[in-house]
């Protein structure tokens, strides 16, 4: 049989997307557990996390590295900032923008949450080979756009 055999491609296709589900729920389950421990959600740790490592983001940035809307966004940093964990920050470049920043206790949280999910995909990662890495990011780079493409589409016919 040939690699176009409809059967072929779509044992691959299962496969495939049973490893991306596994992978991302795996993800989920190990940050929602340490979440937990800590008192907050899943997302909440994210957002932590994200500011931990580059510092004040626009709600815009934050929301693009996310993946996730405005309002999605807008309504967990509601949360975080009532729980004293995030400020907001008017630029003072352009009085449009609003900048997140980590106060202190949204610091030290942040610092105490291990990133165990990436911790554990590092490790399975670096036991590829260089070469299987480079195809896997290029691979990838290629999956996601296609998937934002799709998920752009499927936006523009609901609204």
């Amino acid at each position: 049989m040939v690699a176009t055999d409809p059967v072929i491609v779509q044992g691959d296709l299962d496969r495939i997307v049973e490893a991306i589900v596994y992978l991302y729920g795996e993800s989920r389950r190990v940050t929602k557990e340490l979440a937990r421990q800590h008192g907050l959600t899943g997302p909440q740790v994210t957002v932590l996390k994200i500011l931990e490592g580059v510092g004040a983001l626009s709600l815009s940035e934050l929301g693009e590295r996310m993946s996730a809307k405005s309002s999605t966004i807008t309504g967990i940093v509601d949360r975080m900032e009532r729980d004293g964990l995030v400020e907001r920050r008017r630029s003072s470049h352009d009085r449009r923008v609003v900048h997140l920043e980590a106060t202190s206790r949204g610091r030290a949280i942040a610092a105490a949450v291990p990133v165990r999910a990436m911790e554990i995909f590092e490790g399975a990662l670096r036991a590829l080979s260089s070469e299987d890495r480079a195809e896997l990011t290029r691979i990838l780079g290629l999956l996601a756009e296609s998937v934002r493409e799709e998920v752009a589409s499927q936006d523009n016919l609901g609204a």
